[in-house]
């Protein structure tokens, strides 16, 4: 016999595995078009999440990552010529990562690709709109 808390149980390892599986076809898919354009996963990371200009922490806040490992995707970056390091407007300790023209023309292409047969593309974008608001509110209660 299934008592509640196991039907709670099982209901939790299913929804567990669903949100898992969406985030390796996501993974997945970013690691393709990533390749397609000469970038690592992380790279191609990167780039989507720089919409102006940023601190290393908000990249990589941003990143879901560390500073240290954000600075090195940064660093093969700039040796590409796709990012530039800038003195920050405020802060003199700190530097501000901005797109260069070719950054933000590779960036642009790479939007393109990522929206080509999206996992989430079978989702209307009211239904984007409220997973986020679960996804949201579920990550915010840990």
């Amino acid at each position: 016999m299934t008592t509640p808390s196991d039907s709670h149980a099982i209901a939790e390892r299913e929804l567990c595995g669903l949100v898992n599986g969406l985030a390796q076809q996501i993974a997945d898919h970013v690691r393709e078009r990533a390749v397609a354009l000469g970038l690592t996963p992380a790279q191609a990371t990167a780039l989507r999440e720089m919409t102006g200009p940023m601190t290393m922490r908000e990249l990589a806040e941003r990143m879901s990552c560390e500073p240290s490992n954000a600075t090195f995707v940064v660093d093969k970056l700039e040796k590409q010529g796709l990012v530039e390091r800038r003195a920050h407007p405020t802060d003199r300790r700190a530097k501000h990562l901005v797109l260069t023209a070719a950054g933000s023309a590779l960036r642009e292409r790479l939007l393109e690709l990522l929206a080509q047969d999206s996992p989430l593309a079978g989702l209307t974008p009211e239904q984007q709109r409220a997973l986020q608001g679960l996804l949201e509110q579920a990550i915010t209660r840990s």
